[in-house]
């Protein structure tokens, strides 16, 4: 059996077709323009091919987290706006000039600041209750003091908020979007863009689309709302050993499984510094199984997940260099992620280093 480098080992299938889909769906749902988070290096997809793939959709710009992953996209020739959504701090604002950033500001120094700098565009965040970063919307002082200094700040671009619920409590998202709207009329005038959703809020309709929604998580699979995503990504490995194993044999580090009958034990190269977890929500020294695919059929995990491997147990129609498909497949990401006592954006971002990522054609 002979089969390409990349797919040696571990790899994940990156369909771009079904992220493009996606996108389209959170665009067509909200009636709003798109700005993709492409942070955590696209959701551990790859941003630059994220981003390239996405540009089909002519979206507004792109959110990353941080200067480098900014700094990526830049190298790799992405020219539209890129919003870096942690709160600016001043001693960086030289590396947003020299990259053509949007800051996000939360407080009244941080404004001061980029005003100081000229009129190179910024947007504001306004905490409505995620109680994470913004000028708090309850903060008379502050938001009285955004007040006074916007009116000569000419790069005022966008102002936005985050739901922190979006996906199951509609009445706390609409107390989200009230209190963001109250400090919008206590502002002088309304920036071109006000922006609110994430997946969740986006897919809820027009309700909250502001001029720009924020998709991340449904771009890439995962569940938000009601919305089916299409799947994304495929964490695969190969079969990279076969044993059979008497009654009363154990499984892996700590002898947490031993075996009831006669079982047939594949070992699978993937493990929790791929990005498949160890852990699993069920409690005590035999938990629950959790499964992966193989051979179109599912197949529980024995033992505990390894750094590099994990073991299952399998029918007589497996063999050494059969491929697994962890998630993406029989079992969808969001199914893995809850197995494992997670979530899908937690499971994709984990993703590592060694695991590689195969892109399918963007349309």
């Amino acid at each position: 059996m002979t089969f390409s480098p990349e797919t040696t080992r571990a790899w994940v299938d990156v369909d771009l077709a079904a992220l493009v889909a996606n996108a389209r769906t959170v665009a067509a749902v909200s009636g709003s323009r798109l700005l993709p988070m492409v942070k955590a290096n696209g959701y551990g997809l790859g941003a630059t091919e994220v981003a390239r793939a996405l540009e089909a959709l002519d979206p507004w710009g792109f959110g990353v987290a941080s200067i480098d992953e900014a700094r990526v996209l830049r190298a790799s020739g992405i020219v539209r706006p890129i919003l870096v959504m942690t709160p600016l701090q001043p001693q960086a604002i030289r590396q947003y000039l020299d990259l053509d950033l949007r800051p996000s500001i939360g407080d009244v120094p941080a404004l001061e600041s980029w005003i100081a700098t000229g009129s190179k565009p910024f947007h504001v965040e306004i905490d409505t209750g995620m109680s994470r970063a913004g000028v708090r919307w309850d903060d008379r002082a502050s938001v009285s003091h955004l007040a006074t200094l916007l009116p000569a700040a000419k790069g005022w671009e966008g102002a936005f908020t985050h739901f922190l619920a979006a996906e199951s409590d509609l009445d706390g998202s609409k107390r989200q979007w009230d209190r963001f709207q109250e400090v919008l009329r206590v502002l002088p005038g309304r920036p071109p863009l006000i922006h609110a959703s994430n997946s969740a809020g986006a897919l809820r309709g027009k309700l909250f689309a502001g001029d720009l929604v924020r998709p991340g998580i449904y771009l890439y699979g995962g569940a938000a709302g009601s919305q089916s995503p299409k799947a994304v990504a495929a964490l695969r490995a190969r079969v990279v050993a076969i044993r059979s194993i008497a009654a009363g044999d154990t499984v892996g580090y700590g002898a947490t499984w031993r075996a009831e009958r006669p079982t047939r034990v594949a070992t699978v190269g993937v493990g929790y510094a791929d990005g498949f977890p160890r852990a699993s929500p069920a409690a005590g020294p035999y938990p629950l199984p959790r499964h992966i695919e193989l051979s179109g059929k599912m197949a529980p995990l024995v033992g505990r997940v390894t750094m590099d491997m994990c073991m299952a147990a399998v029918r007589e129609d497996v063999a050494v260099g059969d491929v697994a498909t962890v998630f993406g497949g029989l079992i969808s990401l969001d199914q893995q992620a809850e197995a494992a006592g997670t979530i899908s954006y937690e499971l994709l971002t984990r993703l590592g280093p060694r695991v590689a990522r195969r892109y399918g054609r963007s349309p």
